[in-house]
């Protein structure tokens, strides 16, 4: 390595305080990180030997520290040192003796090994700064170049209402995956290979939405249990692909995970399917005032957390993890921003899902749809244009719970609609408006000023936090007991059933109810107006044994078990989703009103159009739904008109068969079964009906008839 010498010691040149992070250039590396409060910042490079040679940053301009080191390239480790005020009363709390992350590193090394050397004050007195030096506790930062040869680099922006979501980890899917060789599972490259992108397109499902990506680490209580956090909602390095799902990291090819994460992407996107990142910008991995100095708290402790005025030495915790990074702050909305720009610009991701979105919205504390957050992502060109999901809730405040309030760009995790749906399938009386409001793409949460379309509701059933769609229908109590805090955590309201025996059961009738169960709720999600996202292993009957908080289990517990599938549902799984795509007409990009439009028509299960009194029965468990394919269509890319058949879909969920009677909706109608939840072999068999005619529905099942057909 060379630098500039001065009385002995390395120095580095003024560089430049753009763009922030390590960037390789000609002769060397700029470096930039920001901190408004330090005093004064020192690079700190290391060896392969981990000596560590310290460069002080003598320049400073507008919060950034900046410097440009000669003879320093990719591949490079480095980390900072801070000195400044320590005064945890007043929210500062600067310490050198702590090597930090770089905010801005685009991969990181090893892992934190936690103990007392990584706390930022004095065990037994946080009121004075640990004089216990980290860096032997410390991963490292990695200079990285970023050049890969893409094989597609357009990117890809298919419409919300032709997105079929598969939330996965990038661990559990190939974890155990037969046709993935042993050294790539769990892995990036795992991911990547021809054996899991072919899985996914033969499913059928055009996005995969990934756990989150960003290097993070355990909260430091898991270790001390055996438990890690699995899940990966424990961010650290908001650009850097996390080195513990990279096959070439395994390899000893520190900073492989990159090139890696690109290449899993790459093979993705040639076989049609995108990929979202869930993100985690409302907390870091820090936690609470007691937590690690890792990065942010050591560099700029006010400018990047929340702090309680009334105590500055405290946090305001609005996600249950300790803190909550300030989307009030220039400094970490620039870099929540640059993150999102270099995944899209330089990984090539199609969207994000935003983890605890609210939290984001919170500039001045309540959730403001006018806040600078969502004003950045609104009038930025490159963030703008990609898929924008929202958790629409986090955690401990009076307005935490924002389904339907998020600005218009973005789309919704539905949280109404899973509760709806599952009460309605477990045979509660929710109410029938209120299921024929959720199918129909929930236009009491987005239909109005602001004219969101039925794309806004991302629709699901089940998702990673909390039960698989097989616990669902085989648990009414979680059971948590091996996650070590003695089944306290994860919700209780579950609003499952266990269809008559908790947990495994060899009893056939049980099982059949349980399989039947799974294919109502599996036809319901993917006939409804909105975005179906399904949970990955749900297809094939994956159980998590009845663990609904399973964010530390990264053991079989998660990983899918690819000689346990449930074959039959795999197969019902794909016919859906291939009918889904056959049909636009369940994919409407606009809401139907129902009682004025006749593309959408609802009716008793006595063929009489539903009126005041059915919507109101609060008992009621049964409607039969008429869609016209052919009144209004939407229209293709082209302008082409997306005509299609007409449909009648006939919901029973009475634990009794019900007979339905075929309304009269088009003259000389011919109708002929496609679906049928309850028996799926059933509706080759079924005879044609017409107007008048009665069709037996069977219990808790999904009864679907094509139409019109010559008779």
């Amino acid at each position: 390595m060379t630098t500039t010498q001065a009385a002995g010691k390395p120095l580095a040149l003024p560089g430049s305080q753009f763009p922030l992070g390590a960037t390789p250039q000609d002769g060397g590396t700029n470096f930039a990180v920001t901190s408004s409060v330090a005093d004064a910042v020192t690079l700190c490079l290391f060896d392969d030997t981990g000596r560590e040679t310290q460069i002080p940053l003598q320049d400073y301009d507008a919060g950034v520290w900046h410097g440009f080191v000669p003879g320093v390239g990719p591949g490079q480790a480095y980390g900072y040192r801070v000195s400044g005020p320590y005064d945890p009363a007043r929210g500062l709390r600067c310490n050198p003796a702590k090597l930090l992350i770089d905010p801005y590193a685009r991969a990181i090394s090893g892992e934190v090994t936690f103990g007392p050397e990584v706390l930022g004050y004095a065990v037994g007195n946080p009121n004075v700064p640990s004089t216990l030096d980290s860096a032997g506790h410390m991963p490292r930062s990695l200079v990285m170049n970023g050049t890969y040869r893409w094989t597609d680099s357009r990117p890809h922006r298919r419409r919300y209402s032709d997105t079929i979501i598969y939330e996965v980890h990038v661990k559990g899917f190939t974890m155990r995956h037969p046709g993935v060789p042993e050294p790539l599972r769990g892995t990036y490259a795992g991911l990547g290979h021809e054996a899991a992108v072919g899985y996914l397109a033969n499913l059928g499902v055009t996005a995969v939405e990934l756990l989150p990506v960003h290097q993070n680490v355990p909260e430091s209580f898991l270790p001390q249990r055996g438990l890690t956090n699995y899940w990966g909602y424990n961010t650290i390095g908001y650009f850097a692909p996390h080195n513990g799902y990279s096959a070439a990291v395994r390899a000893g090819q520190s900073g492989g995970q990159v090139a890696e994460f690109k290449a899993m992407v790459d093979a993705l996107h040639a076989a049609g399917i995108e990929v979202i990142l869930d993100v985690v910008f409302n907390h870091s991995a820090e936690a609470g005032a007691e937590g690690p100095t890792l990065c942010f708290r050591g560099l700029d402790n006010p400018a990047y957390y929340r702090l309680n005025p009334a105590d500055p030495s405290q946090y305001i915790d609005t996600t249950g993890c300790g803190n909550s990074l300030n989307a009030g702050d220039t400094a970490t909305l620039e870099l929540i921003m640059d993150s999102l720009r270099y995944w899209i610009t330089e990984m090539h991701v199609d969207g994000f899902r935003f983890d605890l979105a609210p939290s984001l919205a919170r500039q001045e504390g309540g959730f403001d749809q006018m806040s600078a957050f969502f004003d950045l992502v609104a009038q930025d060109p490159v963030v703008a244009p990609v898929k924008l999901i929202a958790e629409p809730w986090d955690v401990g405040q009076m307005d935490s719970y924002d389904v339907g309030r998020f600005p218009p760009l973005w789309r919704e995790w539905n949280g109404k609609y899973r509760d709806a749906m599952r009460d309605f399938w477990r045979s509660h009386p929710i109410g029938i408006g209120e299921f024929a409001t959720r199918f129909a793409g929930s236009s009491d949460l987005y239909s109005g000023a602001e004219r969101r379309r039925p794309t806004a509701s991302v629709n699901l059933f089940t998702v990673h936090d909390g039960f698989t769609l097989a616990d669902l229908v085989s648990y009414n109590e979680k059971h948590n007991e091996a996650n070590g805090e003695n089944n306290r955590d994860g919700t209780d309201d579950n609003r499952s059933w266990n269809c008559g025996t908790e947990g495994p059961t060899m009893d056939p009738a049980i099982l059949a109810l349980r399989e039947r169960q799974s294919r109502a709720m599996l036809t319901t999600e993917l006939l409804s107006f909105g975005v179906p996202m399904l949970l990955g292993g749900d297809e094939r009957g994956r159980t998590q044994q009845g663990n609904n908080n399973a964010y530390c289990q990264d053991n079989e517990i998660t990983w899918f078990d690819w000689s346990a599938a449930d074959e039959d549902l795999l197969a019902y799984t794909r016919r859906l989703i291939a009918f889904r795509k056959e049909h636009p007409v369940f994919r409407r990009r606009r809401f139907l009103a129902g009682k004025e439009a006749s593309e959408l028509g609802w009716f008793t299960p006595a063929g009489a159009p539903m009126t005041g009194s059915d919507w109101a029965n609060p008992g009621a468990l049964s409607v039969a739904i008429y869609l016209d394919g052919s009144d209004d269509p939407d229209r293709a890319e082209d302008g082409t008109p997306m005509v299609d058949d007409d449909f009648l879909v006939f919901f029973n969920a009475w634990w009794e068969a019900l007979d339905f009677v075929i309304p009269a909706t088009r003259e000389g109608a011919v109708w002929l079964a496609e679906i049928d939840s309850y028996d799926p072999a059933a509706a080759a068999a079924a005879p044609k009906r017409h107007a008048g005619d009665r069709v037996t529905v069977a219990p808790r099942s999904v009864t679907l008839l094509r139409g019109p057909l010559p008779s």
